[in-house]
């Protein structure tokens, strides 16, 4: 077996690999309508983190005033951490990808 990886790896030290370059990415036609609805969706998922923190805020008060268990506080947090990677996602893609 040791012999057949020796083999393999000196054939491997004498072909020369082609080099790709990394290709710069280009819209397909078409695109912009595409890139419109993730616009249209980026600002409902900001809209629907907003109303999610003033419904949270509310409940929170209605929660003190009664004296009822405390959820609301984790409802906020749910909508701020959300919040961030909704609008973060174009960056986090970009890092993952490496471009």
């Amino acid at each position: 077996m040791s012999t057949v990886l020796l083999a393999v790896h000196q054939a491997y030290d004498t072909v020369v690999v082609a080099q790709v370059g990394n290709p710069t990415p280009e819209a397909p036609p078409g695109s912009e309508k595409i890139l419109q609805l993730v616009r249209y969706l980026t600002w409902f998922v900001l809209l629907s983190g907003i109303c999610g923190i003033i419904y949270a805020g509310g409940k929170f008060a209605w929660e003190k005033w009664t004296g009822g268990g405390l959820e609301s506080p984790k409802m906020v947090a749910g909508a701020m951490i959300g919040g961030v990677v909704a609008t973060s996602a174009g960056t986090i893609m970009n890092a993952v990808i490496g471009t």
